[in-house]
């Protein structure tokens, strides 16, 4: 992913960026990023929450004044912000939503850095090259964790859901040349499959398989994308069966750097962000 310059960079100049979703008060994107601009030396800029329902980002995007460089995205937003752009990086492309919009000439250039912020999570846990993994859930995150997978050599991925599986995920998992089986929860066998090399969950608490209908899991690295609360039943069972769980601190720790890179066009300080997120989250450091 390229750094855009949103600008001259000077310290005290008034620079605003803020993050948008709903719900979003529990976003700690603000704590992030804040801590990026300190150590930086960005006195003048800020950074917002502020609630926008589905449907409203364009209308909002259009309100913000010059000073605004940009916006992280959450849901229900990320395939809005897509759509509203004038240009998008190839990841935002490939996936179909942006959780990130930077000012660029005449409009707004989106991009996903779930991507990267994948990628970076699993390298930091030593995943550095697989060629199977089993996917938990089918929804935007599932398609960012699928185009992470492909750039670490997957050729082969399982997509576990409650019911049906998404035709985007389909879709994409073609233009990346993946393999893919679709398996429902209730047709879990344990044992039936061979383990995969990585198993990734991309749902929210209390919408995962049943751990006791999965395959054994002991020696695998499992993402959990869920950082609040931790462990979640989901990621305590898998350990309790052996397998080395990382939460989604991560994750959301370095697309938040990502972020901070495209819309200041400086290096992240991963340190200091990784310390701020530390005071909220203590599991950061296990």
């Amino acid at each position: 992913m390229v750094p855009r310059q949103p600008g001259p960079l000077l310290s005290g100049m008034a620079r605003s960026a803020g993050v948008v979703g709903s719900p979003i008060q529990h976003s700690l994107s603000p704590l992030l990023h804040r801590a990026a601009y300190a150590a930086l030396g960005l006195d003048g800029w800020s950074y917002h929450c502020t609630e926008v329902p589905a449907g409203s980002l364009a209308a909002y995007a259009a309100g913000l004044d010059p000073r605004w460089v940009g916006l992280s995205v959450t849901m229900p937003g990320k395939e809005e912000a897509l759509a509203l752009a004038r240009e998008a990086g190839p990841e935002a492309g490939l996936v179909g939503a942006a959780n990130t919009l930077t000012r660029v000439d005449g409009g707004w250039r989106a991009d996903n850095t779930d991507v990267p912020g994948v990628l970076a999570a699993l390298r930091e846990s030593g995943v550095c090259r697989v060629e199977s993994a089993v996917l938990v859930g089918s929804g935007a995150t599932a398609r960012s964790v699928m185009v992470a997978l492909a750039e670490l050599g997957v050729q082969q991925v399982r997509v576990l859901v409650r019911e049906r599986v998404r035709a985007g995920t389909v879709d994409l998992a073609g233009r990346l040349g993946l393999s893919l089986e679709v398996e429902r929860y209730a047709d879990l066998q344990p044992g039936r499959k061979g383990p995969p090399d990585l198993f990734v969950s991309t749902v929210p608490v209390g919408a995962t398989p049943p751990v006791d209908r999965l395959d054994p899991v002991a020696g695998l690295v499992v993402l959990d994308v869920v950082y609040a609360p931790w462990p979640t039943p989901f990621a305590a069972g898998l350990a309790g069966r052996g397998a080395r769980v990382v939460g989604g601190e991560s994750m959301l720790l370095h697309q938040a750097a990502e972020q901070v890179r495209l819309m200041t066009g400086m290096e992240p300080p991963v340190p200091a962000m990784r310390a701020a997120l530390a005071t909220r989250l203590p599991e950061t450091g296990r």
